[in-house]
């Protein structure tokens, strides 16, 4: 039995937990806030999205330029296996229409529950109050607590201390003043601000359901939420890497909304040609398409006050109504990170290069992914892959 501690008590700290313990290792997790599991339960506010159940191929590509390196561990815990994990806790969980998966209960504090205790009985010890300071010269591990400062010297170590987003939650990448090769952090999966009008910022808290959003070739269905300072929601979140990319180069970016990406502009330009005389543009717009207000004004805000008349016109302007992004909302409100230990630091078990017996798992990592259950299914892949990798160091393997 060796000694292993982990630091960092988020979906990949306690998974890499759980499978080095259950391997006959004497396991113990250190977290800096009260207690552990903190964003996963800010997670569970949106119902716990686990994963999601489209086709595997799909699926790794939501990674983008992770794709390659992460998709061996998640070939090796896919989707199907995260599932069968939470159910094996007694939760059971189903696919939403949207491909989805969340736990049956749509929260998080169940499934934690379980999962604590399960930990508990596999012998983890968890320290909590407990935060790492990098290393003492001669290696030991440092860790601040209420009652001073302590120092471990574990056999190995997984390091799990989750990107620099909501910091408040306990996540704030001050890890990377102790490791080197550290890609710079920048939000992901956030909101965006938009130079609003007075009247479409009384819009702020309104959805836009059903919409579809464009933006150079990619085109996504979703929804969004008009904010006071601009828009939030899951379709900016699935273009929120190339958006926040080409905002940092140029200062800007436009995207297109289709408002009835179900419909035809023909099928469009029928319906608005049976109006009746008289009525205004909004009331026509309401009773022949059921646009509501908010998305009235976002017409507004795109084209001016001024909409087309002319069906067909009136049509193209619902099929492509242009909004400028102005800038991006920072790291303290992203649902998650870009940027973190870069992969080339790594060997193919997530080890640090320049530390052997130091593995690296979840957001610490530099991937970043849309939000759908990519977040969470790559935190575990990786947490059980560093703690395979740990396994077969001890072992004399690697």
């Amino acid at each position: 039995m060796a000694a292993v501690t982990v630091i960092g008590g988020g979906p990949a700290g306690l998974f890499a937990a759980e499978t080095l313990a259950a391997a006959g290792h004497a396991v113990t997790l250190h977290d800096r806030m009260p207690s552990v599991g903190r964003k996963f339960l800010m997670a569970g506010r949106g119902g716990l999205n686990l994963t999601h159940a489209e086709d595997f191929e799909a699926f790794a590509g939501r990674y983008g330029s992770a794709a390659a390196r992460l998709r061996p561990m998640l070939e090796a815990f896919p989707p199907s296996a995260l599932v069968a994990w939470a159910e094996g806790l007694g939760q059971p969980t189903f696919v939403g229409s949207s491909g989805r998966v969340f736990p049956k209960a749509l929260k998080a504090s169940p499934l934690l529950r379980a999962w604590l205790a399960r930990l508990t009985a596999l012998g983890v010890t968890i320290r909590t109050r407990s935060e790492w300071r990098g290393w003492t010269e001669d290696g030991a591990l440092r860790f601040r607590t209420p009652d001073g400062e302590t120092t471990e010297r574990p056999d190995a170590t997984v390091l799990a201390l989750g990107g620099a987003s909501w910091p408040r939650l306990g996540s704030d990448g001050g890890w990377a003043a102790w490791l080197g090769d550290v890609a710079p952090f920048r939000p992901a999966n956030m909101g965006f601000d938009v130079a609003w009008s007075p009247v479409m910022q009384a819009f702020a808290g309104q959805p836009l359901k059903g919409i579809a959003l464009r933006f150079g070739d990619r085109t996504v269905r979703g929804e969004a939420m008009v904010t006071r300072y601009g828009l939030e929601g899951g379709a900016l979140y699935a273009l929120s890497a190339p958006l926040r990319d080409a905002i940092a180069a140029k200062g800007s970016a436009q995207v297109t909304f289709d408002l009835r990406p179900e419909m035809t502009a023909g099928a469009l330009t029928a319906r608005l040609s049976q109006g009746k005389p008289g009525q205004s543009l909004s009331n026509h717009l309401r009773k022949a398409l059921k646009l509501s207000p908010v998305e009235i004004n976002l017409l507004r805000e795109a084209h001016g006050k001024d909409l087309p008349t002319q069906p067909g016109a009136l049509a193209a302007a619902i099929k492509a109504a242009p909004i400028r992004l102005t800038g991006v909302q920072g790291l303290a409100r992203a649902i998650s990170s870009a940027g973190g230990v870069r992969l080339d630091a790594l060997d193919d078990h997530l080890m640090l290069k320049a530390r052997p017996g130091v593995f690296v798992a979840g957001e610490m990592l530099d991937w970043e992914a849309p939000t759908g259950g990519y977040l969470l299914q790559a935190s575990f892949a990786t947490g059980l892959a560093a703690a395979n990798g740990l396994i077969l160091r001890l072992r004399g393997d690697t």
